[in-house]
């Protein structure tokens, strides 16, 4: 049987909606405009869910400023809450990326309000004299004011995942540094041979350079929480009743129980998407160091004949289509790539930034895009590496002790006793023949006893290395 459908218009002209759509002629236009991505704005359930804060916010302030019947306010809070609850994100087709500051996506949640709300009245789609989708809906607002409103509030709702996820993370790495507590290994300086710590150590101290993380995120987060709604088109407040900005945001905090507020210059927050960079910028610094660690378990796990083959990562998949046996780092390497994504994107938003022009930055819809996924892909990352790596890390502890005992690096305990010239002889005759440092400084040059030796080179004084002189 054939789909009934109903025609609507705007002052363009004409378009034919199937009646199973509750979106409309403009959100039609902007899936026809704006095939870039191919993802909807609906992949976003957060996004559509802050859409209906926002507009349920508006209809409440309207009400009470006497602009709005309060029949028409109750159908758009109505609609609104279905939104809330994660309904009809099918409905929202536009695609993240579109021009036009983001009106397409507004007028999506415009449309889609207003035809759940006239079914909720007993009219049919469509009959927009009875609720419609720029008076009524959107109502006091501009796409300027509604779009970034419900952006920040749905990135500040998505970095609690991401936070939560990198604090899980940031766990599990303290799990495995105690786990790996009094495990003597080698340091590396430029990839050479150092002075001996523990594995304990190495692992608490990845744990502790993502807690600071922890800490950056939620700094970021509250600066997104300033929002411009009452601006309308440029921060002017035209076409809103006095009052109206100071409700809407109030209403807004209670209904989404999101601390936002209301900026003091409606002006410079139109346009200016600061704190947006400032979050980005927190997220590269993230990834830069999540990759980081990842390439040091790489390095930590290389091998397992030919390489440093300290640490142990769990077997994930076969490595090879033609080497048998081999098993490569997947996880870690796929956390690489997520993070180098979001370095990219970090740059995305940083010249959207500065792209904007006067009154208005046009370009926040790839600004959301990138923090969008940004977020989910790190909160993801931190997920997989956690559960699928870290957790099942295991140590080859004599072997990176004996690593220990047979490096150069170790003559560095000897410079209080010997002095530095005298230790890098050592080193340099143990760099040529091959010999241990124990063959040349105790058996063939006797410059201290076996019992020094034994003080200096004890497991604990390795560990938590004290001052030992002559």
């Amino acid at each position: 049987m054939m789909t009934s459908s109903r025609i609507e218009h705007d002052f363009l002209g004409e378009k034919e909606i199937s009646n199973d759509c509750y979106y409309g002629v403009q959100t039609l236009r902007a899936k026809e405009n704006f095939d870039i991505t191919g993802i909807p704005i609906g992949s976003e359930p957060l996004f559509i869910k802050a859409f209906g804060f926002v507009k349920k916010a508006a209809a409440l302030a309207n009400r009470d400023l006497g602009i709005l019947d309060a029949k028409k306010a109750e159908a758009i809070a109505y609609a609104c809450d279905r939104l809330i609850a994660g309904e009809f994100t099918d409905q929202f087709i536009s695609d993240l990326i579109q021009g036009g500051a983001g009106t397409s996506c507004n007028m999506n949640a415009n449309e889609v309000i207003a035809n759940l709300g006239l079914e909720y009245l007993g009219h049919q789609k469509g009959e927009y004299k009875y609720l419609h989708p720029n008076n009524d809906v959107n109502l006091s607002q501009s796409t300027n004011d509604a779009y970034p409103s419900a952006f920040r509030i749905a990135v500040y709702l998505k970095i609690g995942a991401f936070s939560h996820a990198l604090e899980d993370l940031q766990g599990a790495f303290f799990n495995k540094g105690k786990e790996f507590d009094g495990i003597l290994k080698m340091g590396r300086t430029q990839l050479q041979d150092a002075v001996p710590m523990t594995l304990g150590q190495e692992f608490n101290a990845f744990a502790t350079t993502l807690g600071e993380d922890v800490l950056r995120i939620r700094e970021a987060s509250q600066l997104i929480t300033e929002v411009n709604m009452g601006a309308t088109a440029i921060g002017t407040g035209v076409n809103a009743p006095e009052g109206y900005a100071q409700l809407c945001v109030k209403y807004l905090a209670e209904i989404s129980q999101v601390p936002v507020t209301l900026a003091a210059d409606l002006i410079e927050a139109t346009y200016d998407t600061g704190a947006l960079v400032q979050l980005s910028g927190t997220l590269k610094r993230n990834a830069i160091k999540l990759s980081k660690i990842c390439n040091d378990l790489r390095l930590l796990s290389s091998g397992p004949r030919c390489g440093l083959n300290e640490i142990n990562l769990p077997a994930m998949q076969p490595g090879s289509s033609i080497m048998p046996g081999k098993v490569n780092p997947v996880i870690p390497e796929v956390v690489n790539q997520t993070c180098f994504y979001v370095i990219g994107a970090d740059l995305t938003i940083t010249m959207a930034a500065e792209a904007g022009q006067l009154q208005l930055n046009v370009m926040e819809p790839v600004i959301g895009m990138a923090l969008f996924t940004s977020l989910q892909y790190l909160t993801k990352a931190c997920g997989t590496l956690k559960d699928k790596c870290i957790v099942g890390i295991t140590a080859n502890v004599e072997h990176s002790k004996n690593l220990v005992m047979q490096s150069i690096g170790i003559v560095t305990q000897l410079n209080p006793i010997l002095g530095y010239e005298e230790s890098a002889s050592i080193a340099k005759e143990a760099l040529k023949t091959g010999k241990s440092i124990h063959e040349i400084v105790v058996i063939e040059r006797k410059l201290i006893t076996q019992a020094k030796w034994d003080e200096i080179y004890s497991i604990e004084n390795l560990i938590h290395p004290k001052f030992i002189s002559k």
